[in-house]
């Protein structure tokens, strides 16, 4: 619901209402937090399938984050189950598969429509008691006081001041929350552009997904429900205009030639989008009462779909940490609980960071040396499957200590489950 005018106090105000933002809200349902989500655009009504709709890689332990908020089963039915990933250098000889049996896995990860996802965990949260929802809003000022931070927020031509003792900044690589904060980002501009759309190909996935490294860049086919791929083509910036502008028929002929015919013929593509790639990194991922999360603390190149499941690991490790410290009274924003936060995630953020940016720097590479190297690596991945197992186990984000949502589990331990339930007992 939006609410208009007055003044409210919250132990948790979330500023950004899309995936990352929703999560948080959702993961901490079941707590003693009271929480506002504030996000500037009303929801979307779209519910039918779309060919051209946007689509997410989610990795097992997303999925095992989803399964303890309860919505995997929601979502499972319209997920496309990656069983194999194909890795190739396009021009090379070097080649490596990656197989979720090889690690006792049912899929290295599944592909879901972001309409799902969006439509499942805004049922949820629309029906959430301990979370009040201002839609479409915006924030206009933002202030630290030490003890809580207060915002300023127009919602339907109407001001009004939030109060709360946390606030998580989930609005985007180009946060204004962040901004406002004074907190300058890091930005490493790769010189490419990414271009999505879903494409029709004349032989099936079977739950193959492709990566392949091209002159360009990375190339990724991802298996869709439905017999279709999910492609995401990175293209040198100065070429994607031209790209873009193609008739279907020419696109689909330039794109036949950087990816091969794994697939057999590609028989059609969808309507095209395209965005400039690069790092952004918040030189801070805190500044006082405020966290960044999602895509305003980092901004990856989507090469190996790290971004997303990279931030759900964030907010799986938020929740818990905050979960945790107000079921003792304690304070969710308190200088300790977000400590304890950040360093649990620094190693796993610096990995996947470093991850992502080696393989776009190293795969973008085509001076003669460089290819000859990368291309014995895959071959030496083909054939020694440690060394590809270890790839996989970056690429899955394993490795790291794992929040209990990220291993499955509520966050509501055992003995605070007995503790409610005795005073439930006690009411009657």
């Amino acid at each position: 619901m939006t609410v208009q005018g007055g003044e409210s106090d919250f132990d948790l105000i979330i500023v950004g209402g899309g995936l990352v933002g929703m999560s948080l809200a959702h993961a901490l349902a079941g707590s003693r937090l009271r929480m506002a989500l504030v996000e500037a655009v009303a929801p979307s009504i779209a519910t039918d399938p779309d060919y051209d709709e946007r689509s997410t890689a989610l990795s097992p332990s997303t999925r095992r984050i989803f399964q303890a908020l309860g919505c995997w089963e929601a979502v499972e039915g319209a997920s496309a189950a990656i069983r194999e990933i194909h890795v190739s250098d396009q021009g090379g000889f070097g080649m490596t598969r990656m197989k979720a049996a090889d690690e006792g896995l049912e899929a290295l990860g599944y592909v879901v429509p972001n309409r799902v996802l969006g439509r499942v965990l805004g049922e949820r949260i629309a029906d959430q008691s301990n979370l009040t929802i201002y839609r479409p809003a915006e924030v206009e000022r933002l202030e630290d006081h030490g003890d809580h931070v207060s915002l300023r927020v127009r919602a339907d031509g109407e001001g009004m001041t939030l109060r709360a003792r946390l606030a998580a900044a989930a609005d985007g690589s180009r946060s204004a929350l962040r901004a406002q904060l004074g907190v300058a980002a890091r930005e490493t501009d790769y010189g490419q552009t990414g271009i999505t759309a879903t494409v029709t190909t004349s032989l099936p996935s079977d739950g193959r997904a492709f990566e392949r490294f091209t002159r360009t860049g990375p190339l990724a086919m991802l298996p869709l429900p439905g017999g279709h791929c999910s492609l995401v083509w990175t293209v040198r910036s100065d070429t994607a205009e031209h790209l873009l502008a193609l008739p279907d028929d020419a696109f689909l002929a330039e794109l036949q030639q950087a990816f091969g015919f794994r697939l057999g013929r590609l028989l059609r593509v969808g309507r095209r989008a395209a965005w400039p790639l690069s790092l952004v990194r918040s030189r801070q991922r805190r500044q006082g009462r405020t966290v960044m999360v999602g895509n305003a603390a980092n901004t990856l190149h989507p090469v190996a779909g790290q971004g997303f499941n990279l931030a759900l690991r964030d907010v799986a490790e938020l929740a818990e940490q905050v979960h945790d410290a107000t079921a003792t009274g304690g304070d969710p924003g308190a200088d300790q609980v977000l400590k304890r936060y950040l360093a649990a995630r620094a190693p796993d953020d610096r990995r996947v960071v470093t991850f992502t940016d080696s393989l776009v720097r190293l795969f973008s590479n085509r001076l003669p040396g460089v290819r000859l190297g990368r291309n014995l690596g895959l071959v030496a991945m083909e054939l020694f499957p440690a060394s590809r197992r270890w790839l996989m186990r970056q690429a899955m984000g394993r490795g790291v200590r794992p929040s209990r949502l990220a291993r499955g589990l509520p966050l509501q331990s055992i003995p605070e489950q007995r503790a409610a339930d005795n005073r439930s007992a006690a009411n009657g």
